[in-house]
């Protein structure tokens, strides 16, 4: 192999090693972390009545500020973001430090494990 087919194929393996880390939590732990933490103020289904914050339902891949019938902040509806996981994993930790001006009243969760399994278990929340 040569030298740069070599970097090229760490580099890739670094990639999916990161990838891997991300999607690498419990489902069934992160639904716990999810009724610890975010319960109080978001529904996980696809249709009811939001409460404080917008539904979970298909937050994965969805453009931040963008569920209807929800009234975002500026700071949200303008924050160019897309849930993926990393980005979800930034904004989960930190959410003011990630959207300054969010109106989303939450220090964050420090423990990555507890943030790695509540992605995993908002990643099966789809249609």
């Amino acid at each position: 192999m040569t030298r740069s087919a070599l970097a090229f194929s760490l580099l890739v393996l670094a990639l999916f090693a990161g990838r891997s880390a991300l999607a690498a939590g419990d489902a069934t732990e992160g639904e716990k972390v999810y009724k610890r933490y975010c319960s109080i103020c978001h529904i996980v289904t696809s249709t009811g009545s939001p409460r404080q914050g917008p539904t979970l339902f298909g937050v994965v891949g969805r453009k931040a500020g963008s569920v209807e019938g929800y009234r975002y902040t500026a700071a949200n509806k303008n924050s160019g973001i897309t849930w993926t996981p990393e980005e979800l994993d930034k904004y989960l930790t930190n959410p003011r430090a990630v959207v300054p001006g969010t109106s989303m009243a939450f220090a964050g969760i420090k423990n990555a494990d507890e943030r790695q399994n509540l992605i995993a278990y908002l990643g099966t929340l789809v249609k």
